[in-house]
């Protein structure tokens, strides 16, 4: 038996805010319906941004849990950070330590950029 990770599906209230920041980040396309907004970008499964009215943002590292993060690499912090925050993420520990930054989407997930 094999089996294979099809999707990634990311909780929003606001779905186009979401997309908007992992398709800028990620330089993915997407394709849009009412409800879902569907990325493809090289090297990834499909990133599928999910509209939640309501969705309550994590508020780790200082409250709910993170529930899930994505890890990413670069080869370039700097430009990544600059990105990352033009394209609406913030930061939530703004020091990198041991070659990790970890910053939070639009709606509020964690994610870690990796340089090591």
């Amino acid at each position: 038996m094999r089996t294979t990770l099809l999707s990634l599906v990311i909780d929003a209230a606001e779905i186009d805010a979401e997309s908007a920041f992992w398709q800028r980040v990620l330089g993915a396309s997407v394709t849009k319906t009412a409800s879902h907004h569907f990325l493809q970008a090289d090297g990834f499964p499909a990133l599928v941004v999910q509209a939640v009215p309501g969705h309550v943002p994590p508020t780790w590292p200082d409250g709910n849990d993170q529930q899930l993060h994505f890890d990413l690499r670069t080869d370039d912090p700097a430009e990544t950070h600059r990105l990352v925050l033009e394209a609406g993420g913030r930061c939530l520990e703004p020091g990198q330590r041991s070659g990790v930054r970890v910053y939070a989407s639009p709606a509020g997930h964690p994610f870690c950029v990796r340089s090591t």
